[in-house]
């Protein structure tokens, strides 16, 4: 291969290959979540698959977390605190991020989550 055609294949690859490696948006966000909340219960879920985004892109996230602060907590404060907790990944590389946030005490009434519906490309709806 020449020298050009291997430039050429590395362009490529800058532009189409994540800037983030496989994973580390997803422990920075299990990370500072579990320090911030300590969760009883913690699920972060990459959907990012589900979009028009390269491929092992961590820009599509869905948390379920469960944690004894939520208590008298009203839903909306709670996915502020969440959105506050993750503020650098949310400036950056997340672009889209799906909070179930519950107490302990709702989550063994019903630890059931609905399941994010695919990405329907901006304007198919």
């Amino acid at each position: 291969m020449s020298l050009r055609a291997v430039v050429a294949a590395s362009r490529r690859l800058l532009h189409t290959t994540p800037r983030t490696a496989m994973g580390v948006v997803e422990d920075a966000v299990r990370e500072k979540l579990t320090a911030r909340f300590k969760p009883q219960h913690l699920e972060i879920i990459n959907e990012s698959f589900k979009h028009n985004v390269p491929k092992g892109s961590e820009t599509h996230f869905k948390v379920i977390i469960v944690a004894p602060e939520f208590e008298g907590m009203p839903l909306i404060k709670r996915s502020r605190e969440v959105y506050a907790t993750l503020d650098k990944e949310m400036a950056g590389p997340i672009h889209a991020l799906s909070i179930t946030a519950r107490t302990p005490a709702q989550w063994e009434k019903n630890a059931n989550v609905s399941p994010t519906p695919n990405c329907l490309g901006g304007n198919k709806l």
